[in-house]
């Protein structure tokens, strides 16, 4: 193959595939695949129902959208971008990444190079993947094509840190395959490029990149909920230590997403295989995985102390996506805060106009299209779970015109969105509290 590829093909559509391919296409012929009709149609049709990408973009002459795997054979690069999850033992599921590599091992051609950006463990790549390819192709890795991996950083619903913004680290199975891909990298990525020594290297450098923020969104919340026991108020605590130069602005929160929540669990799985017990990252996990359930609680104390009877409480969450100003529901943390609630017998309703039809069988709660007109003084307890922007627009007291006159209302606003306007207000008509 030619130091320059003539055509590239992505594997996988979704928050990170998409961009990627997108990118490409402003510069060379690019092949976008994806085993899923539905989003490919309407990616023809130019809707992206992540709201992520134009559809001037998804126009583009030099983009073609398919469900036919047979187009990537003339592909000298194939840019795999599958979801790497985790199962219900919190153990690495390779089934999309291992079912893409068979894929693209039936129809890469000789000397493609294969490049994964997924999400996965030191030695995944060479160890777990390579093995597909060959069995699939028919080929040997090293020899008949190239392995490559460079981890995807993109970040959904933020518009300043983009594919184009963020260095990118790429590393290839040989010193040649790492110049390639830095090049290729280097069309659409303009922030630079980091050349990791190794692929393992890469893969490393990858996960502890979520499993650091993971830990320290850990610490926060944990101080948290120590800081709410001593009677003081995190945010207060956070804005005084912040002026000192070298704090980290860190702060606590509901910790969903397919990376943050999942890369860490990549990470140990690999230290238990070598025998090593990674106790401060499992450690991170715990407190994180637990939060939807603190602030449930939390919320059944504070009814309890406004004098609402929590059985048949009436409680609306706001916001159910696993982070704002994105319309993804899968692996929020706002779903176990609502089955807490369920359990103390609350009833509960959630509002989020981010969030897509199709994607609201994950909330195990009704939907209400508009609280703000419809159910006005209707809930004993409202929380703002996830601040979207449409949330953060409103304010402070239409939140209180949700809640019945005939008690104290309860306003659990998780990211003290709210906390200077409720520290105004004497009325003594709701009890506040915030994460």
């Amino acid at each position: 193959m030619s130091q320059t590829p003539k055509q590239v093909c992505v594997v996988g559509l979704g928050y990170v595939g998409l961009p990627l391919a997108v990118g490409f296409a402003k510069h060379l012929p690019t092949i976008g695949f994806d085993v899923n009709e539905t989003r490919v149609k309407e990616l023809q049709e130019g809707y992206d129902r992540n709201g992520e990408t134009p559809e001037a973009d998804l126009r583009n002459p030099n983009l073609t959208l398919t469900t036919d795997p047979t187009q990537m054979r003339d592909a000298d690069v194939i840019i795999i971008t599958v979801p790497t999850p985790i199962d219900k033992a919190k153990r690495p599921d390779l089934r999309y990444l291992i079912s893409a590599s068979q894929t693209v091992g039936q129809h890469m051609k000789r000397g493609a190079i294969v490049v994964y950006e997924s999400t996965v463990y030191p030695g995944c790549t060479e160890e777990d993947c390579a093995p597909v390819l060959e069995q699939a192709s028919g080929m040997k890795a090293g020899v008949d094509f190239k392995l490559g991996y460079s981890p995807e950083r993109i970040n959904p619903g933020d518009t300043e840190h983009t594919l184009e913004t963020i260095v990118k680290v790429v590393a290839g199975q040989d010193e040649e395959t790492t110049e390639i891909l830095a090049q290729l990298y280097g069309l659409v990525v303009k922030a630079g490029i980091h050349k990791a020594p190794n692929i393992r290297t890469a893969e490393a450098a990858k996960v502890i990149e979520n499993t650091q923020r993971d830990l320290n969104i850990a610490l926060m919340n944990e101080l948290a909920m120590l800081f709410h026991t001593l009677g003081l108020n995190t945010r207060d605590v956070l804005a005084a230590a912040r002026t000192k130069w070298n704090f980290l602005p860190f702060e606590p929160g509901l910790v969903g997403g397919h990376c943050i929540p999942v890369d860490p669990y990549y990470l140990t799985h690999k230290a238990q295989e070598v025998g090593f017990h990674a106790e401060v990252i499992l450690a991170g996990r715990r407190t994180n995985d637990t939060m939807g359930i603190y602030v449930a609680k939390e919320t059944v104390k504070l009814l309890i102390h406004a004098g609402r009877p929590v059985r048949n409480a009436q409680v609306l969450v706001l916001g159910a996506a696993f982070k704002e100003n994105v319309p993804d529901v899968r692996d929020t943390r706002v779903k176990e805060l609502v089955e807490e609630l369920h359990s103390f017998g609350c009833r509960v309703e959630v509002c989020d106009p981010v969030v897509l039809e199709p994607d609201r069988k994950y909330i195990p709660a009704p939907f209400v299209d508009d609280p703000f007109c419809t159910r006005r003084g209707h809930y004993d307890a409202v929380v703002l779970a996830v601040p979207h922007r449409v949330f953060r627009e409103r304010a402070y007291s239409d939140y209180l015109t949700l809640m019945s006159a005939l008690a104290q209302g309860v306003f659990v606003d998780v990211k003290g969105v709210y906390l200077s306007d409720a520290r105004a207000d004497t009325s003594g008509k709701v009890l506040y509290w915030n994460l």
